[in-house]
């Protein structure tokens, strides 16, 4: 069982600078950025580390112009991370993404979490 718990954990790490789809929802006038988090949620330090590190590398990708030079017209948009989870995050797991959207909602970035227990 630890052999999955560890090729789980680098399996996010290894997908940290990914930004999985970027798209515009007509519905809400926004700019989205999707990440897919297909894995079993266990709440390990790597994980949690991993976790936010890829969040770090999303908001940057918002922040620091690189959707400008992206998409212009879409840069102009509000902006929403949504976190598509094909199993529900323990209790670590959405502690941390609580505090995540409590400090990316001073920057004005949307943060959705969505469990989609069939796949994503």
């Amino acid at each position: 069982m630890a052999e999955a718990k560890e090729s789980e954990d680098a399996n996010v790490a290894s997908r940290v600078g990914i930004i999985d789809m970027i798209a515009h929802d007509p519905k809400t006038d926004e700019a989205v950025l999707v990440m897919n988090e297909p894995q079993s949620w266990n709440g390990s330090p790597e994980q949690l580390v991993a976790l936010q590190e890829r969040f770090n590398a999303y908001v940057s990708f918002l922040l620091d112009g690189e959707l400008a030079e992206w998409d212009p017209n879409l840069a102009q948009k509000r902006a929403r991370i949504e976190v598509r989870c094909a199993h529900m995050p323990d209790a670590q797991t959405l502690d941390l993404l609580a505090k995540i959207h409590d400090q990316l909602e001073h920057q004005e970035i949307k943060v959705e979490v969505v469990v989609k227990q069939n796949g994503l």
